[in-house]
């Protein structure tokens, strides 16, 4: 399908007497020296953005450009002056987007042009991705590329017809300047804008029809697995763990599919090299400069194979996904090293990215302040410069620790980026943190040299306490840097709360309070759904809404917002056995299905169809960054299905998955989450319930026995004989009639609720889940 559609729309183009030599325009991967302030200085100008709520199109408002909201405003504007449009898309924390920002949205003549010959409008990403989907695939078919800022000029009925990302603001890099880019586009409107609407109808109708097709006929079944294993083995990296070389992005959904393979048959030789490639992977991405050894969390991908050079940006997506894939790592192995990253993790987000009312910001940047400057016109800022230090920096802090931080973390007097990662000279001299040596390793080499960190009267060399006191070294040092660095200029904060990342942050909150047996956890989960259901959830009109800043915005939610949100809930139940988080999950399943199933060819699309401007119902048939919304909304509905045996349900769930098979078919490993739905749907349904009080020792004892275990296809339940198991035997009889044993807290272990004679011991409860 993907082929056809790029090819017909290619097709439509040639056919047109314009092809303007700038068309096929890529996305700059290579950086300008000088990065714009995400918060530009206000001017004297002030635009119609300054009414909104979203932070990157409020970081617009004072462009001397006149910028539009995506509205009927503008439109209408476009329409009654036979204008085109320019379309600007981005997000608060994007760099280039920044950049792009500052050299040519500040600039007066530009911003004449811009206003004179078009009618612009900014949006956010993150706040419209329905607008962002389509747009970027015209501009992924007619350039080979994509990414942000995305810049298209659409026809006043919104057909696009030239598309880009980034554009300098004169000729560079090969690259037509953005003035140039302007007056060429304004000329060619003027001279023959008929044609180029015909253009853009042409391409509007190439891309209905690539959604419009119908999917191949024919079921999945579970060989896909095994080839999208294959083809995840050959794209590993076994040097440096990942996958692909640079830029190396963190591919949480990967690593999903990859335990699960691993589950799915553990002693085979296939299943054990998958769970190595996950567990190297995560190891070699902890010890890198994308993870933030000193704050936590990790930033958006590397830029190199090493995961040394990071590009800075820290997303709340990225940071929900990672923290279930440690937590898996670490309730398979049962190694703290991953459970330390879990929580490193999960600490940084409740403490940096949680609002005060417990719902999740979006986003860090990755540009700040450069420290020290002084600057009193524009502050001067950079990428990264809030993470990065001088060998000066850090030995000043330290002191006689230094020299063994140093030497663990790689901090160097020139500088320790890699070469070929820093075209621009943007770190010479300045180091990321990154663990060159373990902390054995690094025991071992003072050791070798004779050096003792503290208390050497204390320690021979032989002492395995050695190893000890260097992590206590190492944790003191970067507490002190850790608190010094607090004292920085910090990244811009994009404080919108978006519903469908909050729903993957309480999925990995309710993991690390299970697996990790934190009740803070629990309770930061428990906050943020609370928030999603007081702030984001209209329960008169039964609709979710997109995201919350100074208020609820006035987007309704999309799929991925309430498949998200679902799972979240889900996952909270297993956490809490309340019921009250799975009757909210079987609603907004409800209202998801009703608003986007696609009834005839199965799958959801990504819109409701609502919005007469949007003019591409799409289905997301990738997991990239984020999952897929059919891929996560399949498992929630086999989830679901055995939550109330509704047969109904898991027959949705497999018309879903039987809806991608042209991409799985012929590329199993670009949906890696939508396997994770297809393991679980051809696995044994498999169930376990807890008989008894809640809060009684004994059944916490069973409760904690199951989260010792790597079970991905199993759903828990408490029968509580109460409300509880009062709700759940309203759907499933079986439960009805669990019990206690003997007034002992009792375990049920049962496949499609075929039960094995019940335990009252959590040691009878392990064998029978090692089995």
């Amino acid at each position: 399908m993907t082929a056809l559609w790029f090819i017909t729309v290619l097709r439509c183009l040639a056919t047109s007497r314009f092809r303007f030599g700038f068309l096929a325009l890529t996305w700059l991967v290579t950086s300008t020296h000088s990065a714009a302030d995400p918060t530009p200085a206000r001017s004297e100008h002030t635009n119609r953005l300054a009414g909104e709520k979203s932070p990157y199109l409020l970081q617009h408002a004072h462009n001397p450009v006149d910028w539009y909201p995506w509205g009927e405003e503008a439109f209408a504007k476009a329409r009654r002056e036979n204008k085109p449009i320019f379309l600007s898309v981005g997000y608060s924390t994007c760099h280039w987007c920044h950049v792009m920002a500052h050299e040519s949205f500040e600039s007066e003549e530009v911003a004449a042009i811009m206003n004179r010959e078009f009618v612009n409008i900014k949006v956010d990403r993150e706040e419209r991705p329905d607008v962002d989907r389509v747009y970027m695939t015209f501009v992924q078919a007619t350039t080979g590329g994509g990414g942000w800022p995305m810049s298209v000029w659409l026809t006043p009925d919104l057909k696009p017809f030239v598309g880009g990302t980034y554009f300098p603001p004169e000729d560079r890099y090969g690259q037509p300047g953005f003035k140039k880019v302007l007056e060429r586009i304004a000329t060619a409107w003027k001279q023959d804008h008929e044609k180029i609407a015909e253009q853009g109808g042409k391409i509007v109708a190439a891309l209905r029809e690539s959604q419009s097709a119908a999917p191949d006929q024919g079921k999945i079944d579970v060989a896909i697995l095994s080839a999208a294993y294959q083809q995840t083995e050959r794209s590993y990296d076994p040097k440096e763990g990942g996958f692909g070389t640079a830029p190396k992005f963190p591919r949480p959904v990967t690593l999903n599919f990859l335990t699960r393979f691993y589950a799915r048959d553990s002693k085979n030789e296939s299943g054990k090299h998958a769970l190595e490639i996950d567990l190297f992977t995560l190891r070699k991405m902890a010890a890198g400069g994308m993870h933030d050894h000193l704050g936590g969390g990790f930033h958006r991908y590397s830029v190199d194979r090493y995961w040394h050079v990071p590009h800075f940006e820290k997303m709340l997506y990225d940071q929900a996904q990672l923290a279930v894939a440690y937590v898996d790592a670490f309730q398979i192995t049962q190694d703290r090293q991953y459970e330390s990253v879990a929580r490193n993790i999960l600490d940084y987000v409740a403490r940096d990215m949680t609002s005060k009312e417990g719902g999740f910001f979006s986003a860090e940047d990755a540009d700040s302040v450069v420290a020290g400057i002084d600057d009193p016109g524009r502050r001067k800022t950079a990428e990264g410069a809030f993470y990065i230090w001088t060998k000066k920096e850090v030995d000043a802090t330290l002191g006689d620790a230094a020299e063994i931080f140093d030497f663990h973390y790689g901090v160097q007097s020139h500088g320790n980026a890699p070469e070929g990662s820093d075209p621009q000279d943007e770190f010479r001299g300045k180091n990321i943190l990154i663990e060159r040596h373990t902390i054995a390793e690094t025991a071992q080499h003072f050791r070798n040299i004779g050096f003792q960190p503290v208390r050497p009267a204390s320690v021979s060399p032989a002492d395995s306490r050695h190893e000890d006191e260097i992590r206590d070294l190492l944790r003191q040092s970067r507490e002190k840097l850790f608190s010094i660095r607090a004292r920085r200029p910090r990244p811009h904060l994009d404080d919108k709360i978006i519903a469908a990342w909050n729903g993957l942050m309480i999925s990995a909150y309710a993991h690390g309070a299970q697996v990790l047996d934190d009740p803070r956890y629990l309770e930061v989960a428990t906050r943020a759904a609370n928030f999603v259901r007081k702030q984001l959830w209209d329960d008169s009109r039964k609709m979710l809404f997109r995201s919350y800043r100074d208020g609820r915005s006035d987007v309704e939610g999309f799929a991925d917002d309430y498949a998200f949100v679902v799972q979240g809930l889900l996952d909270l139940y297993e956490a809490t056995f309340d019921v009250e988080w799975l009757k909210f999950a079987t609603q907004l399943q409800e209202t998801q299905d009703r608003l986007f199933f696609d009834e005839k060819n199965g799958g959801y699309f990504s819109t409701s169809g609502k919005d007469e401007s949007v003019f591409l119902r799409m289905k997301d048939d990738n997991d990239s960054a984020e999952p897929a919304a059919s891929s996560i909304a399949a498992l929630n509905l086999l989830r679901l299905a055995q939550f109330r045996d509704d047969k109904q349900l898991e027959d949705r769930a497999k018309k879903t998955i039987d809806a991608f098979a042209p991409t799985l078919s012929h590329f199993a490993s670009a949906m890696p989450q939508m396997l994770v739905a297809l393991d679980f749907s051809t696995s044994k349904p498999r169930q376990i319930v807890i008989a008894g009080k809640v809060d009684a020792p004994k059944t916490k004892e069973m409760v904690e026995e199951v989260h010792r275990h790597f079970l991905p296809n199993t759903i828990l339940l408490l029968a509580d004989g109460r409300e509880g198991q009062k709700y759940l035997g309203e759907k499933l009889e079986a439960i009805r009639a669990m019990s206690m044993i003997d007034g002992k807290p009792a375990a049920y272990v049962c496949e499609n609720f075929t039960c094995k004679a019940p335990v009252t011991d959590s040691r009878q409860l392990a064998d029978l889940l090692n089995f």
